[in-house]
């Protein structure tokens, strides 16, 4: 008896499974992450920085994880916003996966961390079908582009919680025509919010920042998309009640998560404790652009 098995759900519905327990281990810490998804060239890396530089002057610990397929730029430059920055290198893999994310977190992310933010690997193909644990779930293109990206690719700006239009201030150097592109957001993803952003000037960088602050920890979003999907891959819907319990995969996801202070002061750098070393260190001063990030390639 011949029996057809679809890979492709089966492999959907392990890694929504390990997003969900991942979502509840972060919400335990009540850390809100955040996905961050483009293709390659649209400025996410720019408005990256300047929004963990700008949490930094607010005293919000934030947090990013960073992927490519080689080299450490992005964490460099990541790295001079002071916030603690892990770089994974997928060894040619086109997208991050939530057991890939969990793995890295484990032991490094510091304990009082409010955002994380994941900066997928550039491409709107491959990482628009995989949950990643996420609270926030923002796609982001730029001016230079093309007003078409959304109907292009409907998986990314469908599932979008948040679209983020970058580079702004190129818009009429290269005559953008944002009208024709709120169409087709509109088109592909009804009430969607859309956010106006420039690396250069500093447009939308506040609004960001209080964008991932707004979102509470442990949502699942999108969630009538992936419940469809897990009733193909499983025979059953998830629902809030299928939830999986807070596990100790993040090292700290057990222990008492003080209140976050958001009154002024200094803002401790951290320096990062490998995986398999307990706690995190801090640091009262600045933290070297060579010393603030870890970098881990996958395989290794």
């Amino acid at each position: 008896m011949c029996r057809t098995v679809d890979l492709r759900h089966a492999v959907l519905a392990k890694n929504d499974d390990l997003a969900a327990e991942l979502r509840a281990e972060l919400a335990a810490r009540d850390v809100t992450a955040v996905n961050l998804m483009s293709s390659p060239g649209s400025g996410k890396t720019a408005l990256l920085e300047r929004v963990l530089t700008r949490a930094g002057e607010r005293h919000v610990h934030a947090a990013a994880l960073t992927a490519d397929l080689a080299t450490e730029n992005d964490a460099r430059r990541l790295a001079r916003s002071g916030a603690p920055v892990r770089q994974v290198l997928t060894g040619g893999l086109c997208h991050l996966e939530a057991e890939q994310v969990r793995g890295h977190l484990t032991g490094w992310l510091p304990r009082d961390t409010r955002v994380l933010f994941v900066e997928n690997v550039g491409n709107l193909v491959c990482p628009a079908g995989y949950d990643l644990g996420e609270s926030l779930r923002v796609v982001l293109m730029s001016v230079t582009e093309g007003e078409d990206k959304p109907v292009k690719y409907p998986t990314a700006f469908g599932l979008a919680q948040l679209v983020v239009l970058t580079k702004t201030d190129l818009a009429q150097a290269v005559e953008f025509d944002e009208d024709a592109f709120a169409a087709h957001v509109q088109q592909i993803n009804p009430g969607v919010e859309v956010l106006r952003t420039s690396a250069r000037t500093g447009q939308g960088v506040e609004e960001l920042l209080d964008r991932a602050l707004a979102t509470c920890a442990g949502v699942r979003p999108h969630q009538p998309v992936l419940a469809r999907r897990h009733a193909r891959g499983h025979g059953h819907e998830h629902g809030p009640e299928h939830a999986h319990p807070p596990e100790p995969g993040l090292g700290h996801a057990h222990e008492p998560v003080p209140e976050h202070s958001h009154e002024p002061g200094p803002q401790h750098a951290h320096a990062h404790a490998a995986a398999d070393e307990p706690g995190h260190a801090h640091s009262d001063g600045p933290v070297p652009a060579e010393a603030a990030f870890q970098t881990v390639s996958e395989g290794s």
